[in-house]
């Protein structure tokens, strides 16, 4: 275990040395990064990806690596996020679940396109994303009391859509919260609480299924993926105390702005790609 170890901090050690050169207080800045995402992820239900991944590109790792170090720190968030969202009963665990297995089936294929993805690609997909999400987070007014009714369609429906979100989720390099959060809203009709505590229930394998496809082929960052985990940990129940304070139409709407902001910065990085990526 020990060499196991050992061998994981060369690697992350050999692969993160230009962040450390570049940036005096790297670790800091992931400390803050991982504040940032704990808090988002406890008030919007996502694993943190939309904070992490733009944030981590920005300090010059490259879109895969980042998307990787993601899916890796989402595993202890989405464990902390929705044992906050359970303890005020806000989970959906059935429905999670189903979610969660059409995830693991997905997080496998997008993780393995991930290799074949150009940087270019991969940013600009992440934009277009991103703009798809604002669009659905303005128009779209969940109700609080709202529950999903599990039938055998709704089973299967819940399971292709995981599927759907699995496979997106390592290419975006998020967990698929924000994602899984609307569908549960849109397509299933549950409350935007329920929503998304169940998406954070779902995300959790499928991130740890994706990671040990990303390790398999190092791209992972551990030890910044952990510094980011272990932080967003502690901010995550500050985040779900405050959407539960919140009217859904607010939480909504700073949902939109919240998106807003990593879409300028996502754009800003979709056109400066360097040219070897």
């Amino acid at each position: 275990m020990r060499i196991a170890l050992r061998l994981l901090l060369v690697h992350s050690e050999e692969v993160d040395n230009s962040l450390e050169t570049s940036h005096s207080h790297p670790y800091l800045i992931m400390v803050a990064i991982g504040a940032t995402a704990g808090l988002t992820s406890g008030l919007f239900g996502v694993g943190g990806g939309t904070v992490i991944v733009p944030a981590l590109v920005w300090l010059g790792m490259t879109q895969r690596r980042s998307a990787a170090a993601s899916m890796a720190a989402i595993i202890p968030i989405s464990i902390v996020a929705v044992l906050s969202y359970a303890f005020h009963g806000d989970v959906n665990w059935g429905a999670g679940v189903l979610m969660a297995l059409g995830f693991v089936i997905g997080a496998q294929i997008g993780a393995r396109l991930l290799h074949y993805f150009s940087e270019k690609l991969l940013r600009w997909l992440f934009v277009i994303f991103i703009l798809f999400l604002i669009v659905g987070q303005l128009i779209s007014i969940p109700e609080r009391d709202a529950h999903i009714d599990l039938t055998i369609l709704t089973a299967l429906a819940i399971i292709a859509c995981g599927i759907v979100v699995g496979t997106l989720a390592p290419l975006l390099g998020v967990g698929g919260g924000i994602i899984m959060v609307p569908a549960f809203i849109s397509l299933f009709s549950a409350s935007d609480l329920i929503a998304r505590g169940t998406s954070l229930l779902a995300m959790f394998p499928g991130a740890i299924s994706a990671t040990i496809t990303n390790a398999r082929k190092k791209l992972v960052e551990y030890k910044y993926a952990l510094i980011i985990g272990v932080t967003a940990c502690v901010f995550s129940p500050i985040g779900n105390l405050i959407a539960t304070h919140l009217n859904p139409r607010t939480n909504a709407i700073l949902f939109a702005i919240y998106l807003a902001l990593i879409l300028i910065r996502s754009l800003w990085a979709a056109l400066h790609v360097p040219r070897e990526a």
